[in-house]
């Protein structure tokens, strides 16, 4: 009788079911189907068990993309940070959206604090000390880290959604279709920019945004000297 995963599916319960080996399945649907595919009840099916069972070991989806992130940060190499505090601070920006970059898997819990702290904690901190150190206070530091992280996710979030959106249009774009009616009078700046428009929003501006980000939160502070350990 054919096992009812498949040629695959037989083997699969020959290990004792752990939070290790459900990490593997699911990265194993993530590789073969997408993350849209990935859910409880599709990867209680990939382990040949009951939903109910997987939630012995896993609390709920939200706890299992977490898991997915620590799996894939193990071991990952840091980079080597620029001295001068105020190119550590854009690094480190940038290593934030890096980071996070690599899990499209994320995006109905990229606001949650959780997933900063299972996959980026270093970045945060990296980025929390270049900003004492371009002279503001902690406090400060915290806001300039929020306006960062809420810019990444933003930028990260619309560029995945975007995407998506597009490889499933059998048609003009909404925008596109709405654009093409304007009257130039009454939308002269709009209308200029319409034809250009998906070229021009499709360029990638993360870093020259970030770097006025930055230049917006630190204004005319001084680094503080030799604070960098």
């Amino acid at each position: 009788m054919k096992p009812r995963n498949g040629r695959r599916g037989g083997a699969r319960r020959a290990a004792p079911l752990s939070q290790e080996s459900i990490v593997v399945a699911a990265l194993r649907i993530l590789d073969d189907e997408g993350p849209r595919q990935l859910s409880m009840r599709r990867l209680a099916k990939e382990l040949s068990i009951t939903p109910m069972a997987l939630y012995h070991h896993v609390r709920d989806k939200h706890e299992l993309l977490l898991l997915l992130v620590a799996s894939r940060s193990r071991g990952a190499v840091r980079p080597v940070l620029p001295d001068d505090p105020r190119e550590r601070l854009l690094a480190a920006a940038e290593l934030l959206h890096d980071v996070l970059a690599q899990y499209p898997f994320l995006r109905e819990i990229l606001a949650s604090p959780d997933l900063l702290a299972v996959a980026a904690l270093w970045v945060m901190e990296a980025l929390l000390d270049a900003a004492v150190e371009c002279g503001l206070t902690l406090e400060e530091a915290a806001q300039a880290h929020q306006a960062i992280w809420h810019y990444t996710v933003g930028v990260l979030l619309i560029r995945t959604t975007s995407r998506r959106h597009h490889a499933e249009l059998t048609r003009p774009t909404q925008r596109e279709q709405v654009f093409a009616t304007l009257s130039p009078e009454a939308f002269p700046r709009v209308t200029s920019l319409a034809d250009r428009w998906p070229a021009l929003t499709a360029r990638d501006t993360h870093r020259r945004a970030l770097e006025d980000i930055v230049e917006g939160l630190l204004g005319g502070r001084r680094p503080h000297p030799g604070e960098h350990a």
